[in-house]
């Protein structure tokens, strides 16, 4: 049973069923539930439930638990689809730009469009794969959001988006042989045709990886880097007329903290300084958009080296974008050496980060033995361009 057919048959009322009774299936009694549904329901029935089970579990982290329950999902659609909180940010910016209607194109299995039409806002939401925008479809009414989103199987190139407000196009960035694409012109569709229908587009916006060299970034564009609890999850180009073309953007959620900033306005790399009492690890969304310069003058400190994204200074300043560690000792890379301070410490409790080192968190790790009831972090890096170990603990607010 192809993807499409497994969904189809899930819409069933045999199949909503089943869904229903396997829902908290234990993946290590799988074998054994498969075993007695099997008894009543058809074979590939219960296997089609099962695995939009595991699905539906693993969405979890990304819909929240009362979504993720009530959608259906592709196996690509659960991996490529953009996390709850970053949709509903970007559908929010969508709203406050006075869009009211947008073609979502590339629409996976509707994230977005949800996010979207929950703002308000009216989607047609267009995929070429038939089982991914069946799975679009479904979750459209299985959320009661059928009235704002419409969804259509076809090619997005091909489609006629004049009349909508706004134009989002989400490019397929990976591929069942290759994996993760790294080159924007192999996406699907390629990122050139994506600007040009942006472009097109009163509104514009792309969404994209988060890595893309700067180079490749449209001169025309605003791009924006996003993360959730820490982590860099996509990065967005926009267009249209209200849009600076050039300017760069941090955005930290949940907190919705940001740093913009126009070309004319981006500040010189940071000066090199001697390590102080306070080290700063930007948020990785600041590393992206190139803004450390920015937050190394709002702390009034410098980088420890200039090819290494860690800011130092005496004083402590709380900032959203940057977490604070307080450094109690720094000394060359020597394993030896650190496994003892850390005996001395009686450090049970040991994180380890990494930036411009070659070693790896878990074989130090596994190397210094941690033992004891204190927790300590160490930072393999470099300062002033040699190997060094910083020692310290994070500054609590």
């Amino acid at each position: 049973m192809n993807d499409l057919d497994a969904l189809l048959a899930l819409l069933t009322p045999e199949g909503r069923a089943l869904l229903d009774e396997v829902r908290d299936t234990d993946p290590a009694r799988e074998l054994a539930v498969a075993t007695r549904l099997r008894r009543t329901h058809p074979a590939e029935l219960v296997s089609a439930a099962l695995g939009q089970a595991r699905l539906r579990q693993r969405a979890v982290a990304k819909f929240g638990a009362g979504d993720a329950a009530r959608m259906f999902f592709t196996p690509n659609g659960v991996e490529q689809s953009t996390r709850a909180s970053v949709a509903a940010y970007r559908a929010e910016c969508l709203r406050a730009a006075g869009v009211r209607s947008v073609a979502d194109l590339c629409c996976g299995i509707g994230g977005d469009a949800v996010a979207m039409a929950r703002a308000g806002i009216r989607v047609l939401a267009v995929d070429r794969d038939p089982a991914t925008a069946a799975a679009a479809r479904a979750n459209a009414e299985a959320l009661e959001l059928g009235d704002l989103i419409e969804v259509l199987e076809a090619d997005v190139t091909e489609v006629d988006t004049a009349s909508y407000d706004a134009v989002f196009v989400d490019p397929a960035r990976r591929s069942s042989k290759r994996g993760r694409i790294f080159d924007p012109e192999a996406y699907s569709p390629p990122l050139s045709w994506a600007v040009s229908a942006a472009l097109g587009a009163p509104l514009g916006l792309l969404k994209i990886a988060p890595g893309i060299p700067h180079e490749a970034i449209p001169a025309e564009a605003t791009a924006e880097w996003i993360s959730d609890g820490g982590d860099v999850k996509e990065a967005m180009l926009w267009f249209g007329p209200e849009v600076t073309p050039g300017a760069r953007r941090a955005t930290l959620l949940p907190a919705h903290a940001g740093i913009y900033v126009t070309p004319q306005a981006m500040l010189p790399d940071p000066e090199v300084r001697e390590v102080g009492r306070y080290l700063y690890e930007p948020d990785g969304a600041v590393i992206r958009a190139h803004l450390v310069a920015e937050v190394a003058e709002e702390l009034d400190g410098g980088l420890i080296d200039p090819t290494i994204a860690y800011v130092t200074a005496d004083e402590l300043r709380h900032t959203p974008y940057a977490g604070a560690y307080e450094i109690t000792d720094r000394m060359p890379f020597n394993v030896k050496k650190l496994k003892a301070l850390l005996r001395e410490r009686q450090v049970g409790t040991l994180t380890v980060k990494k930036r411009g080192s070659a070693v790896e968190p878990e074989e130090l790790r596994r190397k210094v033995k941690p033992q004891g009831p204190n927790a300590a972090t160490v930072f393999m890096t470099r300062v002033a361009g040699a190997p060094t170990m910083l020692i310290g603990h994070p500054v609590r607010r």
